[in-house]
Order: C-alpha cells, then structure tokens, then sequence
C-alpha cells in the first residue's frame, strides 16, 4: 500500500464536521504512519486553507456544501493528466465517504474504491427538504448500491451492516472496522467519585443537529428537575441547531439548570465528560456513537435509543449502559440510574472496561487490511478485528 487517496464532505475542522470526519482522518493518520502517502479532498469552508498538511494528511479543499462534489470528480480527472491539485495523485485505493450520497469516485479514477458508510440516512433526509430529501434517498438507496455493486464497502457496527444488506449490498463486500478512541489525557484525572459534581448531572456530548434530538435530553430534565433537586444538563458541542435548542430550553422553564459549553477543546471535554453522573445520547440515528466509548473512558453509563441502532453495538444494554425505546422511558431510565448510585457506578465500571478495547491503532490496522485486500482486487467481510499490521 503505497498511496491512498480519501473524499469527505467536510474534515474535522469544518465547522459542521463531527464523529465520522474524525474516524476517517484518525485512519488517515494511522496509514500515514505506516509510511503511506495520504491525501484527502474535502470541502473549503471560511478561513480554511485551500492546502495544509495535519497528521501527515494532505489536505486538499475545494467546494461548498455541494459543489464539493462535482469539484473533486474533476479535480481527479485533472489530476490524472498532471493539472490542477490533485495533480501526479495515484493511489492505490480511494475510501469514498458516503454522508448520505457517496462522491461516486470510480468513475473518475482506475483505482480500486473502498465506499465507506457510517449509517443510512433515511431518518434524516427530510430535514434538507421534500424534494431534497427524496432525491437524496434515490441517490442513497438505489444508485449508490447500484453503481457499486462490485466494490467494497467499509462500515463501522454491525447495525449498519445489516442496514447495507437491505439495502441489497451483499454481506461478501461489507467490512466492519469499528471506531477507535483516544486515551485520556495523562495529565487528567478519569471520572470517578472526586471528580463527580456533587449535584446531579446530565452531559449530552453532540453535535447540535435536529437529528440528535437533544430536545429529548432537556425533557429528561424537565421531567426529573422536579424529583432529583438540582438535576444539570451540561451540553458539549455546537451546531446549527444551537439557537433553536435555547429557546427549546426556555420554554420548557429550564434555562437555568442546562449550560451550552458549545465547541470545547479535548482538554475541557475529559474534564466535562469526567464530572458527569450520566450520559444522554438521544440521537435519532447513530453509526457508533463514539461519545457513548469517550463517557465510557470517565466509568459514565449512557443512556440512549435502541432505535438508533449504532448505539445497539456501542452499548451493551443492561451492561455498560441502557437502552431505550421512548423519550418516556429515556426519562425513566435517566432517573432511575441518578437515584441509584450502585447501579450506575457498576454500569459505568464495565463501560470503563470495555472502552479499553477500542483504539485509533486498532482501527487504523483493520482499515489497513481492508485497503490491502482491494488493492490485490479482493474483498473482505465481517468484523475486522484491527490485529497488528506486517510491515
């Protein structure tokens, strides 16, 4: 594996970007490490650089929302004949990240394509509009898996392998390489009975987008504030939907008892993350949900929907965490575990352990080996475990 080549909508620092951006330039940084050449094409956004270089990535941006798109096919084709910036770019294998719609690379480059799916977007179509929605769920679930119908596909749980299946991508080309996780800053203490607030407390750990429902975790507050006296919800995360959430926040009469930390550096995170009794992850759909694996590393249980279906794989219900089929039972259940320090401690103690078993290394290897069985014009199937890499 000598070059590869990876398309995203957004990187991680897009104002918008979030887990997804981060799996793929944490695998990026990972095969960069192995001595592989990296570049990934994304989307310009204001104050970005037009080229810089993070992690041994090479950073390529051109485009808006859309036109990212359209901008990368041609920036590849031209690059083919030695013009533009993508120019002498010949990789081995392209990972074409599908948010939704994919970028369609193979027609525009020979190399072997790797399309890369987090979740289904059908939940969350909607919200671009009726006809946007509609168009985007063609695109999604009947010319993508038809147009790759011979390539790979990588995803990151098992719920979202089966979705590919219904959608009729054959289980014999989907790859399953679960997100990795970052240690806990040496220099901070994880969570434990010093670093809890010695109130109540909720953290939600999101971007705020209408899909994650954090409207839910404010009722979940909304209803408990009057049981649990001094019940907070701390919100880590930003998004286009802020504005609209502290509204929500004060017409539910609860403005005082939720803080928005908004966007926060890893530091104020861990920090945030460690002070916490409970993590809410409402979301209407999830791939993963790496901040369920980022709680888990501070002993925090999370609370959320099994019909995410992501979560179903990150969470093992009744274990390290709960899940949920209603925002009736995701208040009952929230309320059940900030009344119940033994429980909670003991689900938080097993999601702390598992936590252990996830890491950007494993997740950078298992990524590895699914580009190099393309590159030798192989497919591979089922959970890839991340074992240590040959070099």
């Amino acid at each position: 594996m000598r070059e590869v080549l990876l398309l995203c909508w957004r990187d991680t620092g897009h104002p918008q970007g979030g887990g997804s951006e981060r799996y793929l330039e944490q695998v990026g940084a990972q095969l960069a490490a192995r001595g592989v050449k990296v570049t990934l094409r994304t989307a310009r956004y204001p104050g970005a650089a037009e080229r810089e270089s993070v992690d041994g990535i090479e950073i390529s941006r051109g485009g808006g929302p859309y036109t990212v798109y359209p901008r990368a096919l041609a920036a590849m084709l031209l690059g083919r004949i030695g013009i533009g910036p993508l120019r002498g770019l010949r990789p081995d294998a392209v990972i074409d990240t599908q948010n939704g719609i994919p970028f369609f690379a193979r027609m525009a480059t020979p190399a072997p394509t790797v399309v890369l799916v987090h979740h289904g977007h059908r939940e969350q179509w909607p919200v671009a509009g009726k006809l946007v929605g509609r168009i985007g769920w063609w695109i999604e679930s009947r010319l993508s898996p038809l147009v790759h119908r011979r390539n790979q596909y990588l995803t990151v749980s098992l719920p979202s392998a089966e979705e590919l299946a219904v959608l009729g991508v054959a289980g014999t080309r989907v790859a399953v390489v679960r997100n990795g996780a970052e240690p806990v800053p040496a220099h901070l203490p994880a969570g434990d009975d010093a670093t809890r607030t010695a109130h109540p407390s909720i953290v939600v750990l999101s971007r705020l987008v209408p899909h994650k429902q954090i409207e839910d975790a404010m009722a979940v507050v909304a209803g408990l504030r009057g049981r649990i006296p001094g019940l907070h919800l701390d919100v880590i995360g930003d998004g286009w939907w802020a504005g609209n959430l502290r509204t929500h926040a004060r017409e539910l009469g609860i403005a005082d008892a939720v803080t928005f930390h908004g966007h926060v550096d890893e530091h104020r995170k861990h920090e945030l993350l460690a002070r916490a009794w409970v993590h809410v992850l409402p979301s209407r759909k999830e791939g993963w949900g790496l901040a369920v694996i980022e709680a888990a590393q501070h002993g925090v249980p999370t609370v959320g929907y099994r019909s995410s279906r992501g979560l179903t794989d990150s969470i093992v219900d009744g274990v390290t965490g709960v899940l949920v089929d209603d925002a009736a039972q995701l208040t009952e259940a929230v309320g059940d575990l900030l009344d119940d320090r033994e429980a909670r401690t003991v689900l938080g103690e097993k999601a702390r352990a598992r936590a252990r078993e996830f890491s950007w290394e494993q997740t950078g290897n298992g990524v590895f080996d699914v580009l190099s069985a393309v590159s030798r014009g192989e497919r591979i199937s089922g959970l890839v475990s991340g074992a240590p890499v040959e070099m």
